[in-house]
Protein backbone atom coordinates (compact mmCIF):
# COMPACT_ATOMS: atom_id res chain seq x y z
CA UNK A 1 0.00 0.00 0.00
CA UNK A 2 1.59 3.62 -1.00
CA UNK A 3 1.79 5.89 1.26
CA UNK A 4 -1.42 7.87 -0.34
CA UNK A 5 -3.72 5.32 0.36
CA UNK A 6 -2.57 5.22 4.08
CA UNK A 7 -3.50 8.89 4.51
CA UNK A 8 -6.46 8.66 2.31
CA UNK A 9 -10.42 7.09 3.78
CA UNK A 10 -13.43 7.15 2.71
CA UNK A 11 -16.83 7.50 3.79
CA UNK A 12 -20.21 6.29 2.74
CA UNK A 13 -22.46 8.45 4.50
CA UNK A 14 -26.25 7.08 4.99
CA UNK A 15 -26.32 4.84 1.61
CA UNK A 16 -29.57 3.00 2.97
CA UNK A 17 -32.82 1.79 0.95
CA UNK A 18 -34.91 4.29 2.87
CA UNK A 19 -33.61 7.18 0.60
CA UNK A 20 -33.75 5.57 -2.84
CA UNK A 21 -37.06 4.03 -5.02
CA UNK A 22 -36.79 0.95 -3.36
CA UNK A 23 -38.81 2.68 -0.67
CA UNK A 24 -41.06 4.58 -1.97
CA UNK A 25 -43.14 5.45 1.05
CA UNK A 26 -40.24 7.20 3.14
CA UNK A 27 -37.54 9.71 1.89
CA UNK A 28 -37.13 8.37 -2.04
CA UNK A 29 -33.95 10.02 -3.52
CA UNK A 30 -33.90 10.01 -7.46
CA UNK A 31 -30.81 7.87 -8.57
CA UNK A 32 -30.24 6.76 -4.84
CA UNK A 33 -30.45 3.53 -5.60
CA UNK A 34 -27.44 3.99 -8.42
CA UNK A 35 -24.56 4.76 -6.33
CA UNK A 36 -23.23 1.57 -4.75
CA UNK A 37 -20.53 1.24 -7.55
CA UNK A 38 -19.40 5.03 -6.80
CA UNK A 39 -18.95 4.01 -3.61
CA UNK A 40 -17.00 1.06 -4.26
CA UNK A 41 -14.88 2.88 -6.66
CA UNK A 42 -13.93 5.81 -3.71
CA UNK A 43 -13.22 2.65 -2.00
CA UNK A 44 -10.15 1.74 -4.13
CA UNK A 45 -8.47 5.30 -3.33
CA UNK A 46 -8.46 4.73 0.41
CA UNK A 47 -6.63 2.21 2.84
CA UNK A 48 -9.36 2.87 5.16
CA UNK A 49 -13.56 2.93 4.69
CA UNK A 50 -15.80 4.80 7.06
CA UNK A 51 -19.60 4.18 7.10
CA UNK A 52 -22.52 5.59 9.00
CA UNK A 53 -26.37 5.00 8.72
CA UNK A 54 -29.57 6.30 10.17
CA UNK A 55 -31.28 4.32 12.99
CA UNK A 56 -34.37 6.37 13.68
CA UNK A 57 -37.23 5.01 16.20
CA UNK A 58 -40.67 5.42 14.52
CA UNK A 59 -42.21 7.10 17.19
CA UNK A 60 -39.14 10.18 17.19
CA UNK A 61 -40.59 13.48 18.25
CA UNK A 62 -40.21 14.84 15.02
CA UNK A 63 -41.89 12.61 12.61
CA UNK A 64 -44.77 13.36 10.76
CA UNK A 65 -47.49 11.24 8.85
CA UNK A 66 -47.14 12.87 5.46
CA UNK A 67 -44.64 14.05 3.00
CA UNK A 68 -46.59 17.30 2.98
CA UNK A 69 -45.78 17.96 6.53
CA UNK A 70 -41.99 17.30 6.12
CA UNK A 71 -39.54 20.15 6.10
CA UNK A 72 -41.45 22.32 9.54
CA UNK A 73 -39.58 23.53 12.23
CA UNK A 74 -39.83 21.69 15.50
CA UNK A 75 -38.93 23.75 18.07
CA UNK A 76 -36.94 21.06 19.18
CA UNK A 77 -33.00 21.50 19.98
CA UNK A 78 -31.92 18.36 18.26
CA UNK A 79 -33.85 17.48 15.57
CA UNK A 80 -34.63 20.83 13.76
CA UNK A 81 -36.85 19.57 11.07
CA UNK A 82 -39.75 17.47 10.49
CA UNK A 83 -39.50 14.17 8.64
CA UNK A 84 -41.47 11.43 7.41
CA UNK A 85 -40.44 8.33 9.52
CA UNK A 86 -37.51 6.78 7.86
CA UNK A 87 -34.41 4.56 8.39
CA UNK A 88 -35.98 2.23 11.07
CA UNK A 89 -33.64 -0.78 12.51
CA UNK A 90 -35.29 -4.11 11.64
CA UNK A 91 -36.54 -2.65 8.23
CA UNK A 92 -35.82 -2.83 4.33
CA UNK A 93 -35.07 0.77 4.39
CA UNK A 94 -32.39 0.46 6.96
CA UNK A 95 -30.16 -1.74 5.11
CA UNK A 96 -27.45 -0.51 3.04
CA UNK A 97 -27.43 -1.10 -1.06
CA UNK A 98 -26.94 -4.39 -1.58
CA UNK A 99 -23.30 -3.48 -3.51
CA UNK A 100 -21.79 -2.06 -0.28
CA UNK A 101 -19.94 -4.16 2.67
CA UNK A 102 -21.90 -5.03 6.08
CA UNK A 103 -21.31 -2.87 8.32
CA UNK A 104 -19.58 -4.82 10.46
CA UNK A 105 -17.08 -5.13 7.32
CA UNK A 106 -16.17 -1.39 7.36
CA UNK A 107 -13.18 -0.31 9.51
CA UNK A 108 -15.91 2.48 11.55
CA UNK A 109 -19.25 2.52 11.45
CA UNK A 110 -21.57 5.55 13.37
CA UNK A 111 -25.26 4.62 13.74
CA UNK A 112 -26.78 8.16 14.19
CA UNK A 113 -29.98 9.47 15.75
CA UNK A 114 -30.48 5.82 18.14
CA UNK A 115 -32.13 8.74 20.96
CA UNK A 116 -35.30 9.92 19.98
CA UNK A 117 -35.22 13.27 20.28
CA UNK A 118 -31.75 13.69 18.36
CA UNK A 119 -31.83 13.81 14.51
CA UNK A 120 -28.36 14.70 13.28
CA UNK A 121 -27.07 15.03 9.92
CA UNK A 122 -23.69 14.89 9.95
CA UNK A 123 -21.95 11.77 11.01
CA UNK A 124 -19.13 13.07 13.46
CA UNK A 125 -21.52 14.39 16.35
CA UNK A 126 -24.50 12.74 17.78
CA UNK A 127 -26.40 15.88 18.70
CA UNK A 128 -26.69 19.05 16.27
CA UNK A 129 -24.62 21.38 18.08
CA UNK A 130 -21.25 19.80 17.57
CA UNK A 131 -21.11 18.47 21.18
CA UNK A 132 -21.23 14.62 21.39
CA UNK A 133 -18.78 13.32 18.77
CA UNK A 134 -19.33 9.67 17.34
CA UNK A 135 -15.50 9.43 17.34
CA UNK A 136 -15.10 9.56 13.69
CA UNK A 137 -12.62 12.20 13.75
CA UNK A 138 -10.80 10.34 16.67
CA UNK A 139 -10.64 6.96 14.89
CA UNK A 140 -9.06 9.03 11.69
CA UNK A 141 -6.71 11.30 13.93
CA UNK A 142 -5.37 8.13 15.24
CA UNK A 143 -5.00 6.48 11.92
CA UNK A 144 -2.98 9.44 10.41
CA UNK A 145 -5.54 10.14 8.05
CA UNK A 146 -5.39 13.57 6.18
CA UNK A 147 -7.73 13.40 3.53
CA UNK A 148 -11.80 11.90 3.45
CA UNK A 149 -13.17 10.87 0.39
CA UNK A 150 -17.05 11.43 0.77
CA UNK A 151 -19.95 10.10 -0.83
CA UNK A 152 -23.27 9.37 0.06
CA UNK A 153 -27.30 10.56 0.54
CA UNK A 154 -28.55 12.59 0.55
CA UNK A 155 -25.96 15.33 -0.97
CA UNK A 156 -27.73 18.60 0.42
CA UNK A 157 -28.32 17.03 3.60
CA UNK A 158 -26.17 14.47 5.47
CA UNK A 159 -22.59 14.23 2.85
CA UNK A 160 -22.97 17.79 3.34
CA UNK A 161 -23.02 18.34 6.50
CA UNK A 162 -20.54 15.61 7.31
CA UNK A 163 -18.21 17.05 4.50
CA UNK A 164 -18.75 20.16 6.03
CA UNK A 165 -18.11 18.65 9.68
CA UNK A 166 -15.10 17.04 8.23
CA UNK A 167 -13.14 20.01 6.42
CA UNK A 168 -13.54 21.92 9.99
CA UNK A 169 -11.97 18.92 11.88
CA UNK A 170 -9.48 20.04 9.63
CA UNK A 171 -8.99 17.13 6.88
CA UNK A 172 -8.52 17.65 3.10
CA UNK A 173 -12.26 16.99 2.16
CA UNK A 174 -13.30 15.33 -1.35
CA UNK A 175 -16.45 15.28 -2.65
CA UNK A 176 -17.18 12.28 -5.59
CA UNK A 177 -20.30 13.59 -6.89
CA UNK A 178 -21.22 10.36 -9.01
CA UNK A 179 -21.58 8.96 -5.97
CA UNK A 180 -24.32 11.19 -4.51
CA UNK A 181 -27.72 11.88 -4.84
CA UNK A 182 -29.66 15.15 -3.67
CA UNK A 183 -33.13 15.55 -2.36
CA UNK A 184 -33.91 18.53 -5.17
CA UNK A 185 -31.64 19.99 -7.64
CA UNK A 186 -31.71 23.25 -5.69
CA UNK A 187 -30.58 21.74 -2.92
CA UNK A 188 -27.77 20.26 -4.45
CA UNK A 189 -26.63 23.43 -6.12
CA UNK A 190 -26.87 25.06 -2.42
CA UNK A 191 -24.53 22.25 -0.99
CA UNK A 192 -21.74 22.74 -3.79
CA UNK A 193 -21.88 26.25 -3.13
CA UNK A 194 -21.84 25.47 0.56
CA UNK A 195 -19.14 22.88 0.57
CA UNK A 196 -16.51 25.10 -1.69
CA UNK A 197 -17.34 28.02 0.11
CA UNK A 198 -15.34 25.99 3.22
CA UNK A 199 -12.81 25.10 1.37
CA UNK A 200 -14.05 21.44 0.37
CA UNK A 201 -13.14 19.89 -3.28
CA UNK A 202 -16.30 18.43 -5.61
CA UNK A 203 -15.04 15.95 -8.15
CA UNK A 204 -17.79 14.91 -11.27
CA UNK A 205 -15.99 12.41 -12.59
CA UNK A 206 -13.34 9.67 -11.57
CA UNK A 207 -10.68 10.89 -13.21
CA UNK A 208 -10.99 14.30 -11.05
CA UNK A 209 -11.60 12.45 -7.94
CA UNK A 210 -8.59 10.18 -8.74
CA UNK A 211 -6.33 13.57 -9.26
CA UNK A 212 -7.42 15.37 -6.02
CA UNK A 213 -6.95 12.63 -4.10
CA UNK A 214 -3.34 12.04 -5.51
CA UNK A 215 -4.08 9.06 -7.36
Amino acid sequence: MNQSLMITASFDVDAQKSFTPLCPDELPVAGGDQIGTELNFMATLAGLRIGSKDAHSPQAPWVVAQHTQMLQPTGLEHADLTWVSHCVPGTEGFTLLDELPAPCDYDYFVWKGVEPELHPYGALYHDLHGKLSTGVIEFLNSRGVQQVIVGGLALDYCVKTTALQLAGAGFKVIVHLPACRAISEPGAAQAIEDMRNAGIATAATRDQTRQLAGQ
